[in-house]
C-alpha cells in the first residue's frame, strides 16, 4: 500500500490588498519629510512602521511586496513633479505624464524592494530582517547615485535638510543622513522583547531612537553656533528673469525675457557697490554661443560688469549645454555640462545606435546634447576660483572637486521651470544646500524661474528669490570653510559603518543558526 503523500507547506505569497494599501500610505507618509513639506518626524514614524512590517513578513516574497507598495507610495508623491515637463506642451506630450509618473515610482520602488527581499532571504526572522532591511536601504540610497548614471533624488536622508541635523553631512555626507534616518526608524526593533504583536517591546528602542535624533540635532546646533568666515569683498548679482518654459523660445517672448535680463542686470541701487559679476541662469539666451557676434561685449557693456551665463553652443552637428563669461574681452573660458539628463537631454545609447544606421537619437547628429569632458574649475578675471554646476549636476555630491584643486565657491545655473511650482524646485534647492554643507563652500544659485539663492558654507540661505518672480539678488560672496571631513574622505566612513552593521548581523545569525 503506497504511503500517503505529505503536502508541502504553502509558500507565502502576496499580502492582501488591504495590507498593501497600508504600505502605500506609509510610503507616502515617509515622503512628506522631503521638501517642501519638511515633516521629518512623520518620515521616521512611517519608516519605523515599515521596518516592523518587513521584520514580521513570513518570507522574502511578502517582504518584497510590502516594500514595493511602500516605495510606490513614496516615490509617486515625492517625485510627482516628474509630470511637469510633459505639461509644458500638454496638447502634444500630456498623455505621457501618467506613464512617466508610474514608471518613475515603480523604478524607485525597486530600490526598496530588493533590500526587503534580501533581508528576508539572508537574515530571516523577527526582528533581524527588519534591521537588515534598514541598513540595506542606506546602501540602496548610495547605489541610486550611480546605477544607470544615477538619480540621488529624495534619498531618505534628505528629510534632514533644513534642520540642524543636516550638518552631519559635513562629516558623513548625504549617505550619512540616510543612515541617521534609517537608524532612527530601525532602533525600535533592536531591543524588542516578546512577540512582534506586543508593541510594548518597541519601547526601549524607541527611547533610544529619540535620543539619537536629539543628539544629531544638538551636534548640528553646536556646529551652527560656530562663527563662519567673513564674507569676501566680491559682490555678485543673481538675475532671475522668470521666463515661463512654454514661452521661453517663442520669438516674441524670448525678446521680452532677454530685455528683462538686461534691465535687471543694469539696474543700480544708490549706496550699493556695483557688482563684480552678474550671473544669468541656464540657457539664458535664444542664440548659440558660436553665433553670438559682438553680443558678449554688448551685454557686458550694458550690464556694466562681466556676465556669467548659461548658453547653448554647437560644434558641427553636436550641441552642448554650456556656461561661459561675457566681458569686454569677449568670450571667456567655456564649461560644458557633462552629466546630462537621460531622455531629457540625450537618448542613452543614441550614438551607438547611429553605428547601425539609426541616427534619430544620436547626439553626434544633433539630436540632444553631447556631454562635456567632466568637472572642472573656472578661473575668471577678478573672481576666486569657481566650480560650475549646470542644473542636474548639483544633485551629485560625487562631482564636487576636492583636494588641492578645491574651488573657493560653487555656482549653479539652472532652469527649474521644467519642474513646476509645487515640490521639484524646492527639492532641487535643498540638494544645493546639501552640497554646500558637504563641501564647506558657499554656493550661488541663479535659476530661471526660481528659486535663486545665496547659500553660505553651512547650507544657510542668506537670500532667496521665490518661484515665478522676476528680480535680482545683490550679495557678497560668502566665505569658505576649510575642507570638511566629507571633502577629504567622501562617503567611505558612512559606507563602512553600514557594512560593519551588516557584518555584525550576519555574524549573529551564524552564531544563532
Amino acid at each position: 500500500m503506497a504511503a500517503a503523500a505529505v503536502p508541502s507547506p504553502a509558500r507565502p505569497g502576496r499580502p492582501s490588498w488591504s495590507a498593501l494599501a497600508l504600505d502605500l500610505i506609509l510610503g507616502a507618509g515617509a515622503a512628506l519629510g522631503q521638501a517642501p513639506w519638511g515633516l521629518w518626524p512623520l518620515t521616521v514614524v512611517a519608516l519605523a512602521a515599515l521596518c516592523w512590517r518587513i521584520a514580521r513578513a513570513p518570507g522574502p516574497r511578502p517582504a518584497a511586496w510590502h516594500a514595493f507598495a511602500a516605495g510606490l507610495g513614496h516615490f509617486a508623491l515625492a517625485m510627482s513633479w516628474i509630470v511637469e515637463p510633459f505639461l509644458v506642451e500638454p496638447e502634444i506630450y500630456g498623455w505621457m505624464a501618467p506613464f512617466a509618473l508610474a514608471l518613475m515610482a515603480a523604478g524607485g520602488a525597486l530600490f526598496w524592494t530588493l533590500p526587503a527581499w534580501a533581508a528576508a532571504r539572508l537574515t530571516p526572522g523577527f526582528p533581524r530582517q527588519g534591521l537588515v532591511f534598514a541598513a540595506l536601504i542606506v546602501l540602496s540610497d548610495w547605489l541610486r547615485g550611480w546605477i544607470f548614471t544615477g538619480l540621488p533624488w529624495t534619498l531618505t536622508g534628505h528629510v534632514w535638510i533644513g534642520t540642524p541635523a543636516a550638518q552631519l553631512a559635513a562629516t558623513f555626507g548625504a549617505i550619512g543622513l540616510s543612515g541617521l534616518t534609517m537608524l532612527a526608524a530601525a532602533l525600535p526593533l533592536a531591543f524588542w522583547r516578546g512577540p512582534a504583536r506586543q508593541l510594548r517591546g518597541a519601547v526601549p528602542g524607541t527611547i533610544l531612537s529619540a535620543l539619537v535624533i536629539a543628539a544629531a540635532l544638538s551636534a548640528g546646533l553646536a556646529r551652527l553656533t560656530r562663527p563662519l568666515p567673513p564674507d569676501t569683498a566680491i559682490q555678485l548679482r543673481l538675475v532671475q528673469p522668470d521666463a515661463t518654459q512654454a514661452l521661453k523660445w517663442d520669438p516674441y517672448w524670448s525678446e521680452v525675457f532677454f530685455r528683462r535680463l538686461l534691465d535687471l542686470s543694469a539696474a543700480r541701487d544708490p549706496g550699493r557697490p556695483a557688482p563684480d559679476a552678474v550671473i544669468w541662469p541656464e540657457t539664458a539666451v535664444n542664440f548659440l554661443l558660436d553665433q553670438s557676434g559682438t553680443a558678449p561685449q554688448d551685454i557686458a557693456g550694458f550690464a556694466g560688469a562681466p556676465v556669467i551665463l548659461g548658453i547653448q553652443r554647437s560644434e558641427g552637428q553636436r550641441y552642448f549645454n554650456s556656461l561661459t563669461e561675457f566681458s569686454a574681452r569677449g568670450i571667456g573660458p567655456i564649461y560644458d555640462k557633462f552629466h546630462l539628463v537621460p531622455f531629457g537631454e540625450y537618448t542613452p545609447w543614441g550614438d551607438l545606435m547611429a553605428r547601425f544606421g539609426i541616427r534619430a537619437f544620436a547626439a553626434q547628429h544633433g539630436f540632444g546634447y553631447s556631454a562635456g569632458p567632466g568637472p572642472r574649475l573656472l578661473d575668471l578675471p577678478g573672481l576666486p576660483r569657481m566650480q560650475p554646476l549646470i542644473c542636474y549636476e548639483a544633485i551629485f555630491s560625487r562631482h564636487l572637486i576636492a583636494g588641492e584643486t578645491r574651488p573657493v565657491w560653487l555656482l549653479q545655473v539652472t532652469n527649474d521651470a521644467w519642474f513646476g511650482a509645487l515640490s521639484g524646485p524646492w527639492q532641487h534647492l535643498a540638494q544645493a544646500r546639501l552640497r554646500a554643507i558637504e563641501s564647506g563652500l558657499p554656493l550661488m544659485r541663479a535659476a530661471n524661474t526660481g528659486v535663486s539663492a545665496v547659500i553660505d558654507a553651512r547650507g544657510g540661505l542668506r537670500a532667496t528669490l521665490g518661484l515665478n518672480r522676476a528680480g535680482r539678488i545683490d550679495a557678497a560672496l560668502p566665505g569658505a570653510l576649510p575642507p570638511t571631513p566629507w571633502a577629504r574622505w567622501g562617503d567611505g566612513p558612512a559606507l563602512a559603518l553600514v557594512l560593519a552593521a551588516l557584518a555584525l548581523a550576519a555574524r549573529r545569525r551564524h552564531q544563532h543558526g
